[in-house]
């Protein structure tokens, strides 16, 4: 048998090629240091077209698939660069020091360690910035158009906004009625001795138009006089897309449809209008929802709600709840219930306008009182714009109530200073008229969806007469504030994954003193919806030891206990009385993880008394920190927050756990 050299030397290459690649890592962990541009836009933009750094993890490859993926990655990222102006650019890439095209990459590839990291590094040569030279259209455009095109010459090339002026333009032609403009794609020159570009639009207007014939499609039980009643596109007026479009929203807000399309016709119908269909999808037109919450202080809440969209054809609403509440809790003294029906009747009297009825019952014991209401009430509400609403209405209430001596445990029996606010079960009958204004610029469908932009404020004014023990007249004024900073505007984070959340309230009764007002209708500090961390209506003013309430500026009397114990002076009994001001507010960071994950961190502050203070007395401050999960329903929430002034009612820490945002 013979062998030629040639032939024994390439069987030596191949045997060596062969113990290198059983050597070699594979897949071929790398790690990828790309170079700044100077420009941060067109540096975010180019890590965000990168295959190398966005599939290092998700799709490992082999040596030789590293390499040529980043073969791929050149042209990928000049077109980046091309996009902002730079049509002279370089982008070069080297895998451990060498070159792409280098005859040793793959074998130094193959020569490394298993546990260790190819180094790609990506570097620029931007070259010179391209301007435009001359900007010119072909065609005429409408005088009233005209300043909707912002291009000009001496501008740099930059592909967004040489693309972005021809749509801006043909937005501008449609919204003026010239519904089928048409602005061809930009021609672009390049001057072959000068970094300039001159540009070319090809623009046809063509005739204006008008809104023409108006279709409705797919209503079932939804009545078509109430939906061409509520539409705001009306046939003659002039053509606009975004008219068009703000139709089918708030045709979708009235509630009992899941969807609703619309297709604009291809010519104009022989009215000269364009005719437009709206294909409207209702939605079943039952439906149950099941709802639970839990907290350390109130315990747990588990009810039932039923609801019917489109009672008699005109998309009435009538929804029916029932709840379990307070099973368990340390600020509470027995399983109560809260149940409601609610009947809402949409486009009462005026666009935009629905009146409801609703009446409700409700059984709890608390801490800080018993109560068995029954209530009742009539709102008027008006959306004056897209983001204010005011209400206006009459609400009655009919209601057992009391503050329980049996929690004391000073005396043997309750103290004759108790006797007129805590001893008896009071009937109360109230008669109210609450107003109120709201404004939302968060642009949600539901206030169970997380907000992380514009703001959720309220006033309300309740005009209230009390007739009971005592009769009183007064006034409950409440002020909400909720704002939503999102940190992507800072540069910090990618859109709506970083919020910082601000919420504060003020509220005051005047024309009754504390006692003198309903035990339901004073204001109590604690919990989620005010300072998290401290027990519900822990927060505020309390009874003494003995079932007195304490003088202003007067400390509690001592006492002595039914085992025979003494109290000092200033012991409190931990029943809240309750008060006639407060003020809290909340600062809350928001931050996603993933698709569906999320933490938050808190501090919550506030305090409750006879008046509203510029400097607070007895400010309670709670701090914690919460997970989210979210669902299409809304985020799953779970907080827990620690009070930082210890007391008897509140104990370590509190916990929570709900559906929605705490605010």
């Amino acid at each position: 048998m013979r062998f030629s050299i040639p032939g024994i030397f390439g069987f030596f290459v191949l045997t060596l090629y062969a113990g290198l690649v059983a050597r070699a890592a594979d897949p071929q962990s790398y790690r990828v240091d790309m170079a700044s541009t100077g420009d941060g836009s067109m540096d975010a933009t180019l890590r965000a077209t990168s295959e190398l750094a966005a599939l290092r993890e998700s799709a490992p490859v082999s040596p030789f698939g590293l390499i040529a993926r980043a073969r791929g990655e050149v042209d990928r990222l000049k077109t980046v660069l091309e996009s902002y102006g730079y049509y002279q650019s370089a982008v070069t890439i080297t895998i451990e020091g060498l070159g792409l095209s280098s005859t040793g990459l793959a074998a130094a590839l193959t020569a490394l360690p298993k546990d260790q990291s190819a180094h790609v590094a990506i570097t620029f040569n931007l070259g010179p910035l391209y301007h435009l030279r001359k900007v010119d259209i072909e065609g005429t455009v409408p005088e009233s158009a005209q300043g909707a095109f912002t291009l000009t010459a001496g501008a740099p090339a930059v592909a967004a906004d040489v693309l972005g002026a021809g749509a801006r333009l043909l937005s501008a032609l449609q919204e003026r009625g010239y519904a089928f403009a048409q602005v061809d794609p930009p021609v672009a020159y390049e001057d072959q001795t000068l970094p300039v570009l001159d540009v070319s639009f090809r623009v046809d207007a063509g005739a204006r138009a008008t809104i023409g014939e108006i279709k409705l499609e797919g209503l079932q039980r939804v009545h078509e006089k109430l939906v061409r009643r509520r539409l705001t596109l009306r046939s003659g007026q002039q053509y606009s897309p975004t008219a068009i479009e703000a139709a089918r929203r708030d045709l979708l807000s009235l509630g009992p449809f899941a969807a609703i399309s619309v297709d604009v016709g291809k010519a104009v119908d022989s009215t000269g209008g364009v005719p437009i269909t709206f294909t409207l999808r209702e939605r079943k037109r039952h439906a149950v929802a099941l709802n639970a919450a839990y907290s350390t202080d109130l315990g747990g809440s588990g009810g039932v709600t039923w609801s019917d969209r489109n009672v008699f054809g005109n998309a009435e609403q009538l929804v029916i709840a029932a709840s379990v509440i307070n099973l368990g809790g340390s600020s509470t003294n027995g399983i109560g219930y809260d149940t409601s029906a609610k009947f809402t009747i949409p486009e009462f009297g005026h666009r935009d306008q629905s009146l409801q009825i609703a009446v409700g019952a409700i059984k709890q014991s608390l801490q800080a009182y018993d109560q068995n209401a029954r209530t009742s009430g009539v709102a008027l509400t008006r959306k004056l714009s897209s983001v204010w609403t005011a209400s206006v209405g009459i609400s009655t209430t009919d209601e057992q109530i009391s503050q329980p001596p049996s929690s004391f445990t000073a005396s043997t029996a309750v103290p004759p200073s108790c006797v007129d606010v805590c001893n008896t079960k009071y009937n109360y009958t109230l008669a109210a008229l609450p107003l109120s204004v709201n404004y939302d610029s968060t642009h949600l469908a539901s206030p169970l969806d997380d907000p992380t932009h514009g703001m959720r404020d309220s006033l309300s004014v309740t005009p209230t007469e009390s007739i009971g023990h005592p009769n009183a007249s007064f006034i409950i004024t409440q002020i909400k504030l909720a704002v939503y900073f999102d940190l992507h505007s800072l540069g910090f984070t990618d859109p709506g994954r970083s919020v910082l959340a601000v919420r504060a309230l003020a509220g005051q009764a005047q024309g009754a003193a504390e006692l003198s007002l309903p035990p339901d209708q004073r204001f109590y500090g604690g919990g989620s919806g005010t300072i998290r961390g401290y027990a519900y209506q822990s927060v505020g003013p309390q009874f003494c030891a003995d079932g007195s309430v304490p003088a202003a500026g007067k400390t509690c009397p001592a006492s002595i206990t039914s085992s025979g114990a003494k109290l000092p002076a200033g012991s409190l009994s931990g029943i809240p009385i309750g008060g006639t001001a407060i003020a809290a507010g909340t600062l809350e960071f928001r931050q996603r993880f993933g698709a569906n994950w999320g933490s938050a961190f808190f501090v919550d502050g506030g305090q409750v008394s006879a008046s509203l203070k510029p400097l607070p007395s007895e400010f309670r401050i709670g701090v914690g920190a919460g997970a989210r999960y979210y669902t299409p329903i809304g985020p799953i929430r779970l907080d827990v927050a620690v009070p930082t002034h210890r007391d008897s009612i509140s104990g370590i820490f509190q916990v929570y756990i709900g559906l929605g945002q705490a605010f």
